[in-house]
């Protein structure tokens, strides 16, 4: 498996970037069933917390980040840089979650 440095800062300690390949994207929209998914989701609430939210939305993160990656990875780059995750409501009422991760791809 290729391992790639992914960073939320402008560059990478002791490296430096030879060739800057682009921006990388990652995105994944997940539905929200609000009334069903609010009704399952009460009984998992604890101090304010849904804990089954918190899953879906860090699965949709790592989705995002994972398609970002083999973005990168195909493009031969070492590392994604200043790594940016946006997370949206879209659809009718905003019934859609869309979270989108972006970055520089770098080769040193």
């Amino acid at each position: 498996m290729n391992r790639i440095i992914l960073t939320t800062t402008n560059g990478v300690d002791g490296k430096e970037a030879k060739e800057y390949l682009g921006i990388v994207t990652g995105e994944t929209i997940i539905g929200a069933n609000i009334f069903k998914d609010f009704f399952a989701g009460i009984r998992d609430i604890v101090g304010g917390r849904s804990g089954s939210y918190e899953r879906v939305l860090r699965e949709a993160k790592d989705t995002a980040l994972s398609e970002m990656t083999d973005h990168a990875l195909r493009l031969g780059a070492d590392a994604i840089i200043g790594i940016d995750l946006d997370y949206e409501t879209v659809g009718a009422h905003g019934g859609m979650l869309m979270v989108t991760a972006s970055g520089t791809a770098v080769r040193f």
